[in-house]
């Protein structure tokens, strides 16, 4: 899908200066450049170009309140002089997986004052003899390089983090991870419930015991009866067996 037809479909019907968030990773820019998105976009906060093919951004519009960049994993090598220029407010910036080779590409984002992070994992520039020293040294702005700071301390996730309202998700999961332990009333009242079914089964259980155990008893006194009967009988026959003998004497 192109770049046009995915920012047609991420404003889901709103107007471009209802949006503060537009992603749109991973969808295909033609001849490296942003297209489709323009000056309209003046409430835009954030904006995620992951792996889109870009090799410029010079094609980027003014967005003076952009404050979160991404544009990881593209093949970006130079021309971000226009970032002061189009978005003089960026507080984050997400470089990663470009084709920065050296310090004198980056050396243009000192007219970004706001900038607090940049992330410039796997680009060539890593490998520099004191990397991290010189990049602080050129943006002495910056407060994380990499998501860390000069001390080697690590970025709290809401500054480390490139997407507006990542964290907001993570604190909702949080909540619903907390909500399923101390169980909503739904899962309660079903709980309840099975504990009745199982207590109802017990019982009847209990009952098909006592009556199988009654049947049982019925079927002994039946067979005891039987027995007296039977002894009853014999006992005749022999007593008139016996009274048959006197009379034949």
């Amino acid at each position: 899908m192109d770049m046009k037809k995915r920012i047609h479909l991420e404003l889901r019907n709103r107007t471009p200066s209802d949006v503060k968030e537009l992603v749109l990773d991973n969808c295909r820019s033609n001849e490296g450049k942003i297209e489709g998105l323009t000056d309209e976009f003046e409430e835009l906060e954030f904006l995620s170009t992951i792996n889109v093919g870009l090799t410029s951004v010079a094609n980027l519009p003014k967005l003076n309140k952009l404050k979160k960049l991404e544009l990881s994993d593209n093949r970006i090598s130079g021309g971000l002089e226009v970032l002061a220029e189009k978005c003089p407010n960026l507080t984050h910036l997400n470089l990663s997986g470009n084709k920065i080779k050296d310090l004198s590409t980056i050396e243009p984002l000192k007219k970004l004052e706001s900038l607090k992070s940049l992330d410039l994992f796997n680009c060539e520039v890593t490998n520099l003899n004191d990397y991290r020293e010189n990049v602080f040294n050129l943006l002495p702005q910056l407060t994380y390089l990499d998501g860390y700071d000069k001390e080697d301390k690590e970025a709290p996730d809401s500054d480390a983090e490139a997407y507006v309202g990542l964290d907001d998700d993570d604190d909702d999961e949080d909540e619903e991870e907390e909500y399923d332990e101390d169980a909503a009333p739904g899962d309660e009242d079903e709980e309840e419930g099975e504990d009745d079914d199982e207590e109802e089964e017990g019982e009847e259980e209990e009952e098909e015991d006592i009556s199988g155990e009654e049947e049982e008893e019925e079927e002994l006194n039946d067979g005891e009866v039987e027995d007296c009967e039977e002894e009853r009988g014999q006992k005749r026959k022999r007593e008139q067996d016996e009274e048959g003998e006197e009379d034949d004497d």
